[in-house]
């Protein structure tokens, strides 16, 4: 069986883990965990790097930072993880959903304009499966409308847009580090921001919101989101090989580009590159054409059955049951998000992928659609 995402842990993981286990600090107050903010920040261009406990949290502290709250409206994609829109309900605000571009998977930037409202407060961005988001274009209309930007980059660690790296742009941006990312820490996250009162609001409310002449002592509610300093000592030496990392999943992503160009009739393969930035491919995804009589789970089912481990796209957010419960929901049809969750899966290229293994899975789905032409 060759796995969907296997993590490549064959550097300092082992010595700063002993390290770690050796000096007795494996808590949130141990010093992994400062050197991996300022590591984070630092290769983000970012000034402050607050370490959580996973990025499902970083978005809720980056929403929750800026002020967003009730009746508030904030721009997103359909097309990402629940994490996203979540944050955006439970600090009791609206997520507004807007379809994605057809090529890129990421957020069309041409719809964002006409779902703004008099309440819309932020644009959340999420750069999906290798490639970053437009950010001029949703820079220029945050600027043209006095929005926030919440800018996801879970999976994009390493990744530039035009020459600066992704996790530096907008008012807040958050990083996930779990084991299928660049780099992992098993669970975790990161808040980055350049301004001080929006870093000193997250770092308290990571911590219980504990006033600092007086801990236990509390003015606000806050939460248990910190990060151990067991998880931070992994992220370190994960950061460490950032560069290398990026290296090889570019590799990796060209030789499946390589083993399966001849199926672009009949699936829709990466983009290798855009205006502004090369695919890193974060994962290596693909889409079933519409004229295959297959949809992505019939695809995954047949490639498991080869020992080929997949994963679906996301689901879309205006499609999800826990949100047609909610008083704001409302129905909402986005063909291309409907589309490419219906028909799109990501195939085997975690960092300890060999090239024998991609060679077994292109043959694997060449196999599976061998008798469409």
């Amino acid at each position: 069986m060759i796995q969907v995402n296997e993590p490549l842990l064959n550097g300092n993981e082992k010595k700063y883990l002993n390290e770690c286990i050796d000096t007795g600090w494996i808590s949130s107050e141990g010093p992994f965990v400062k050197q991996f903010e300022e590591r984070m920040a630092l290769s983000a261009g970012r000034k402050h790097g607050i370490a959580v406990c996973n990025g499902s949290v970083a978005l809720d502290l980056a929403v929750q930072a800026l002020g967003i709250g009730v009746g508030d409206e904030v721009i997103l994609p359909s097309f990402t993880i629940i994490s996203c829109a979540a944050a955006i309900v439970r600090a009791g605000a609206i997520p507004v959903f807007i379809d994605a571009d057809a090529t890129t998977w990421n957020i069309d930037t041409n719809l964002i304009e006409q779902a703004l409202t008099p309440r819309t407060k932020a644009i959340m961005v999420v750069h999906i499966y290798g490639l970053p988001c437009d950010m001029d274009k949703v820079s220029a209309i945050a600027k043209k409308h006095n929005l926030y930007i919440i800018e996801d980059a879970a999976e994009m660690h390493g990744q530039t847009y035009n020459g600066k790296p992704c996790g530096g742009f907008g008012d807040v941006s958050t990083f996930s580090f779990y084991p299928n990312k660049h780099v992992t820490t098993g669970e975790g996250g990161m808040v980055l921001c350049n301004n001080d009162a929006i870093a000193d609001k997250c770092r308290s409310m990571r911590n219980l919101c504990f006033i600092p002449e007086r801990r236990f002592k509390h003015e606000e509610l806050g939460y248990n989101f910190r990060m151990t300093n067991l998880q931070a000592a992994l992220g370190m030496a994960q950061a460490e090989r950032l560069d290398e990392f990026i290296v090889k999943k570019r590799t990796i992503g060209k030789l499946y580009d390589e083993l399966l160009s001849s199926l672009k009739n009949i699936v829709q393969l990466p983009l290798t590159t855009t205006p502004y930035a090369d695919n890193i491919y974060w994962v290596y995804a693909m889409v079933v054409n519409d004229n295959i009589p297959l949809n992505a789970q019939q695809c995954m089912d047949e490639l498991l059955k080869l020992g080929i481990g997949t994963r679906p796209f996301f689901y879309p957010m205006h499609q999800q049951p826990v949100f047609k419960k909610a008083s704001w929901y409302t129905p909402q049809h986005l063909a291309v998000s409907e589309r490419i969750a219906e028909k799109g899966f990501y195939i085997p290229s975690g960092l300890a992928i060999t090239t024998a293994q991609q060679e077994q899975v292109a043959e694997a789905v060449h196999k599976l659609f061998s008798t469409y032409k």
